[in-house]
């Protein structure tokens, strides 16, 4: 079962900026991802890069979990602006309820994903962008999820997802913040 609180705690982030979560003057979206070099993953966070100035005027800070070492995510994520946060012995992805298994890629609701990310990766590996690895760090079976975390830690909402692509799209998270906002009054 999801968490309903998240307890204060700083963040390390992949660069070794500290991030407070819960944040004090803004909303988290705390996204869990899969692995270092996760094509689905990586085309996700594209499309949330495009919207960050969205986001952020919306009073949402992004904060992308991967159950890989800083090392690993370092080529993959330098370029992002976003905050990301190495979770190898996978704490969070259980504290958070985040699961892995078979269905991960085996739900046909994925495989459109998977084969767009898979031609998405092609044309960035000819561009020079390092190929996903062969054996990442905690497998390919880990589910994604995404928290919306309220600056008093309270989880406004949450999902757990059911296979590789089951996740918040931006408009989803931005559809979210009202109603989060009339909660915290």
């Amino acid at each position: 079962m999801p968490i309903t609180t998240v307890p204060a705690r700083t963040l390390i982030t992949v660069t070794g900026a500290r991030i407070p979560v819960p944040d004090p003057d803004r909303l988290v979206h705390l996204q869990f991802r899969r692995f270092a070099g996760c094509p689905v993953c990586h085309l996700h966070l594209r499309s949330v890069v495009r919207r960050l100035d969205e986001i952020e005027a919306a009073g949402i800070r992004e904060v992308v979990l991967f159950h890989s070492r800083a090392d690993a995510l370092l080529p993959y994520t330098a370029d992002l602006p976003l905050d990301v946060v190495a979770d190898p012995e996978r704490r969070l992805y259980r504290e958070f309820g985040v699961e892995h298994g078979l269905r991960s890629l085996l739900d046909p609701r994925g495989w459109r994903a998977i084969a767009r990310a898979v031609r998405h990766e092609v044309r960035a590996i000819g561009d020079g962008r390092p190929a996903p690895p062969l054996r990442p760090d905690g497998g390919r079976l880990g589910l994604p999820a995404d928290y919306l975390v309220a600056p008093d830690g309270r989880v406004l909402a949450s999902k757990l997802g059911a296979h590789v692509d089951d996740r918040w799209s931006v408009d989803e998270l931005l559809a979210l913040v009202p109603e989060a906002t009339r909660d915290r009054s």
